[in-house]
């Protein structure tokens, strides 16, 4: 398989992950070597609840401190969300969905969420998996991955 049919291939998985080069890089060398994309994509194929959470969170605590603040969650709402044109102003809206967001999820009751709090919002309620933005392939995306590579393994003996 050449470069090009593989980065379209890629693509095809990733179109709407944002930030998959932060949960990738797991050493934060400013590069995703081999083991980092195989391990990337395995939990993007196959991962667990777990794995998947453990990737969210990193992808969300946008600083690396092991929590997601207020500002991060503004940050990523702010970027996620469809600007509609009214005379309110949309960042008010936006403060408005992290308190209601923290209200939810924030189980120690401290102002940010930990790896614990994200952990125990998710298990009640998976759709908050991905509650500050898509990190993780849709099921269609994957679904178009897989038949790709799965569908000629002969393919891949030229990489």
């Amino acid at each position: 398989m050449n470069r090009k049919k593989l980065q379209k291939l890629t693509d095809t998985l990733t179109k709407n992950c944002k930030h998959l080069f932060r949960g990738f890089d797991k050493d934060n060398d400013g590069c995703v070597n081999v083991s980092e994309w195989i391990y990337g994509l395995s939990i993007f194929l196959r991962g667990t609840l777990e794995e998947k959470m453990k990737y969210c969170f990193e992808v969300f605590d946008l600083n690396g401190d092991g929590f997601i603040s207020k500002e991060e969650m503004f940050h990523m709402l702010k970027n996620s969300l469809l600007k509609q044109p009214s005379e309110e102003d949309p960042d008010e809206g936006i403060k408005d969905l992290v308190e209601i967001t923290l209200k939810k999820m924030d189980h120690d009751h401290d102002g940010k969420l930990s790896f614990t709090d994200y952990e125990q919002a998710v298990r009640e309620e998976t759709l908050l998996l991905e509650a500050f933005g898509p990190c993780l392939p849709d099921p269609k995306s994957h679904m178009e991955f897989e038949a790709q590579v799965f569908k000629d393994p002969n393919e891949f003996n030229d990489i």
